[in-house]
């Protein structure tokens, strides 16, 4: 295939796009591979759709391998099936939800769950029926509230996602690891650097869960990973080791403080250190206690919530929020404060939020035998020795304290290191969650129903373009891999002498011949314009006919390495032919 610059539907430009805060998002702009239409929406121009489908294709190969089935639903969708399952209050704001002419209610899909279930149930009713493994490559819509990055976090997005529909959990497992496989293999044909990390499910629900993390600076998740082991997961599913309780006997007793202008953590232990007490503190010593509040979707009244983390750690609302998923959750505010008179700002302890009735969650640090300073609900006063289970009893432990370098790893071995990545895929064991809802049974070989079981598997593609990007550019453009270019070879034409072009024309034949995709530049403007295109645009094989052509040579360019070779002119077609066909 001969793709002519001359004809192509392309405008690079020289300057960066104003609103571009990460490298994919200002090439992609730049080399013409997309453009914006609307916040958190992208047009694919020829070259970009090009990748996208190359893309796309790797992922099919790969689900087709392990025997999944392409299907495709509706992106628009009715409102009862997630009515069903409590996800059309579960998403909230992140949901599109529309009005037909009638009234009647429905949505723009985020994902497919639901419809997924519905068409098996519809179709399949025999344990002989399963497994069954089906997917799909469609375009979601989520309704970001800070749709940035271009497309890497956008409000539409192409996704494939497949599940997998077991009669038990031994054939969920397997699913699950072929889908793994594939997953590997996938992201490997395309040429990223990733990591695999144990993740939550978030509003999908279920269990087992992992994330495939493509690493980036412009990542927004956080993962962390051990020193010493193969241990790696996603900041909000690091399950923080608990200390051994502690024996009560024999702790001395609770003592309450006048302290006064101590409202911080740092000038609580400035005092405390400068009141001739017994013994040094340190921010680790105290308990520090957060208000928020919380709703579940379709609520209007908030709910105060208490959480207790050590005074030395900082509460990370995303690791907060994966723990109270799917309820709403926000910081408490002055108005909240005034409602609630036995809230003292600054000086806020476990006994007045248990005595008002206010659940109280506590770091899984916290535990029975541990004692602490904090705050004793009165202004300018902490308590000193509070005794976690003597003193106070929290309600539960939940997983909201920050997670930081240095922390000792989960698995027991080696401690934590803090880097950044894109999630590129998700895959996870649903259970049952949606076949229960939808009473999704096969009928078993003592005719009894068995209920079947779940996997989902899912992965950004377009979101995939843009992390493939992220990994590979450098500062005159983009860098794609071969798997996913728009072209095989970009060839130059530099000189305005018609043998050169001539010659140029040969080898674009000959290379079409042999089944190289070609992007030609046959434009008229100058050599310079067109090598900045070529190095932005991308293509790994760079040819370039010009004044070599003489001598009987062209240029060969690896746009990866910027390694140049002169190739004899009789011999390039077969020297590219090879280096395509790797």
């Amino acid at each position: 295939m001969i793709t002519r610059m001359s004809s192509l539907f392309l405008r690079t430009l020289r300057e960066d796009p104003a609103d571009a805060e990460v490298p994919s998002h200002r090439l992609l702009v730049r080399a013409g591979y997309v453009r914006r239409a609307a916040p958190g929406g992208y047009s694919w121009l020829p070259l970009g759709l090009r990748v996208l489908r190359n893309i796309e294709r790797v992922v099919r190969e790969e689900m087709d391998a392990i025997g999944a089935q392409e299907i495709q639903f509706p992106a628009l969708l009715p409102k009862e099936p997630y009515v069903a399952t409590g996800r059309w209050s579960e998403y909230g704001d992140t949901l599109f939800r529309i009005k037909d002419r009638k009234g009647a209610d429905y949505l723009l899909g985020p994902t497919h769950e639901e419809l997924f279930t519905l068409a098996v149930k519809g179709e399949y009713s025999s344990y002989k029926d399963y497994p069954v493994m089906l997917y799909q490559v469609q375009t979601k819509y989520r309704d970001e509230a800070r749709p940035r990055a271009g497309v890497l976090r956008g409000r539409e997005f192409v996704m494939k996602d497949s599940y997998s529909f077991d009669l038990d959990d031994e054939g969920l497992e397997a699913s699950y690891r072929k889908h793994r496989g594939a997953y590997i293999r996938i992201f490997d044909r395309l040429g990223l650097d990733y990591v695999i990390v144990a993740a939550t499910s978030g509003a999908m629900g279920g269990s087992a869960s992992e994330e495939f993390l493509a690493t980036a600076e412009a990542g927004e998740d956080t993962y962390v990973r051990s020193t010493d082991s193969g241990y790696a997961a996603n900041v909000e599913a690091v399950v923080t080791p608990a200390p051994p309780a502690r024996a009560l006997e024999g702790l001395p007793e609770a003592q309450v403080h006048h302290t006064p202008d101590t409202p911080t953590i740092e000038t609580l232990v400035d005092f405390l250190n400068g009141a001739g007490l017994v013994r040094e503190f340190t921010a680790a010593d105290t308990l520090k206690n957060v208000l928020v509040k919380t709703r579940m979707p379709g609520q209007k009244e908030w709910t105060l919530l208490g959480i207790g983390v050590p005074g030395d750690r900082e509460v990370d609302m995303k690791r907060l929020e994966a723990g109270l998923e799917p309820a709403e959750v926000a910081l408490v505010e002055e108005a909240d404060f005034a409602a609630n008179p036995f809230l003292v700002k600054g000086y806020i302890g476990p006994g007045a939020l248990q005595a008002n009735g206010v659940r109280y969650l506590v770091d899984p640090r916290i535990v029975t035998g541990t004692a602490w300073v904090t705050g004793a609900d009165k202004a300018d006063h902490h308590v000193v020795d509070l005794v976690c289970g003597r003193d106070f009893t929290p309600d539960g432990t939940i997983e909201a304290a920050e997670v930081r370098e240095g922390d000792a790893s989960p698995d027991g071995h080696g401690t934590l290191v803090a880097a950044r990545g894109i999630e590129i895929g998700h895959i996870f064991q649903l259970g049952r969650k949606y076949a229960d809802a939808f009473e999704l049974d096969a009928l078993g070989p003592d005719s009894k129903p068995v209920r079947i079981t779940m996997g989902s598997y899912g992965i950004g593609v377009s979101r995939l373009v843009a992390a493939i990007a992220e990994q590979h550019h450098d500062e005159l453009g983009l860098v794609w891999p071969r798997a996913v270019s728009p072209a095989d070879v970009h060839l130059v034409v530099a000189g305005k002498d018609d043998t050169v072009f001539e010659g140029g024309e040969r080898i674009v034949g000959e290379l079409s011949q042999r089944g190289v995709s070609v992007l030609f530049d046959d434009r008229t403007v100058s050599p310079g314009v067109k090598f900045a295109d070529a190095e932005l645009i991308g293509v790994p094989t760079i040819v370039v006919v010009g004044k070599g052509l003489a001598k009987g040579v062209v240029e060969v360019k690896d746009r990866a390495t910027g390694e140049r070779t002169e190739i004899d002119v009789d011999a390039v077609v077969d020297h590219v032919t090879g280096l395509v066909r790797g």
